[in-house]
């Protein structure tokens, strides 16, 4: 029996909002370049539904489906900049406080030789 994913049926909801407003992106984008959905799909090697989907901003759409749209609009280079380590600042910031604590003093050295 498979059992069902939580997050892909009621994700929590910042998760939903930036889905919906991805998807609500990513149609702006193709109605700017007078796309068709059909056209799209075509181009990225995909059906017209995970297009639909995505648009509307559906969490079991594929993350490839996504980026595949992206990549058509020309603006995967924004994706490269998800998660970038170096802008997490929370991350960086206990990333420093463990160091400190990993800190050991010095004993010297032995003479007990």
């Amino acid at each position: 029996m498979t059992r069902t994913n939580k997050l892909l049926l009621a994700p929590p909801y910042p998760v939903e909002q930036s889905l919906k407003l991805l998807g609500e992106n990513l149609r702006t984008a193709r109605i700017r370049r007078d796309l068709t959905i059909e056209d799209v799909a075509e181009r990225i090697g995909t059906g017209p539904r995970p297009v639909m989907d995505a648009e509307k901003g559906k969490a079991s759409t594929s993350v490839v489906v996504y980026a595949a749209l992206l990549w058509l609009y020309d603006q995967l280079h924004q994706l490269e900049e998800v998660a970038d380590p170096y802008k997490d600042k929370e991350g960086l910031s206990l990333e420093r406080a463990k160091a400190r604590t990993r800190v050991r003093k010095s004993r010297g050295l032995a003479s007990d030789f």
